[in-house]
């Protein structure tokens, strides 16, 4: 059970709340540290890419990931039904995700994926073809089937409080525990 606050807000309606209610959600959200990631993808006339950081896995058998794409995001309506790679940028890598943000930076290496084109020496990629669509409100959730991965060596870059930081690479990864 998720506990609700009572300031101002009817059980369930926290979307039609006040834009200073609106507002703390967001910044409530924002106290979770993610990780920092680009979905890129080929669409009908040309390739995008859209920096996100609501990124999850959610299968091991079949590898299922999932990435939530506001429908505000110019690229938003193209995605459906593409092939799509989720890549997972290293800390080194904040005027990518600026760039792809809508802050316009230098042009972006590419790298021909076998399925979707992802982008060159970032932290980890995962190639996907599209498993399903789910609405999610004022965001689609995207859940592609892995096809793909790969990763190299490095600190990640990650998003909390509204800024970038940095997850040093001696805190990620336990594949040798598994």
């Amino acid at each position: 059970m998720i506990a609700k606050s009572s300031q101002n807000a009817e059980p369930g309606r926290l979307g039609r709340t006040s834009r200073p209610r609106a507002h703390h959600f967001r910044g409530s959200l924002g106290r979770f540290a993610t990780g920092v990631a680009i979905v890129t993808f080929d669409g009908a006339t040309k390739r995008h890419g859209i920096t996100v950081n609501s990124f999850t896995a959610v299968s091991m058998e079949p590898p299922l990931v999932l990435v939530s794409i506001a429908r505000t995001a110019k690229a938003h309506d193209e995605l459906a039904g593409r092939s799509f790679s989720v890549n997972i940028l290293g800390a080194e890598q904040q005027d990518l995700a600026l760039h792809f943000a809508g802050r316009r930076g230098p042009e972006p290496r590419w790298v021909e994926g076998g399925t979707a084109p992802r982008l060159s020496n970032v932290l980890a990629y995962f190639e996907c073809t599209p498993w399903a669509a789910y609405d999610g409100g004022d965001h689609t959730l995207y859940v592609g089937e892995v096809v793909d991965f790969n990763y190299r060596n490095g600190d990640a870059l990650a998003f909390a409080n509204s800024s970038f930081t940095t997850i040093p690479e001696s805190q990620l990864g336990m594949e040798d525990l598994l």
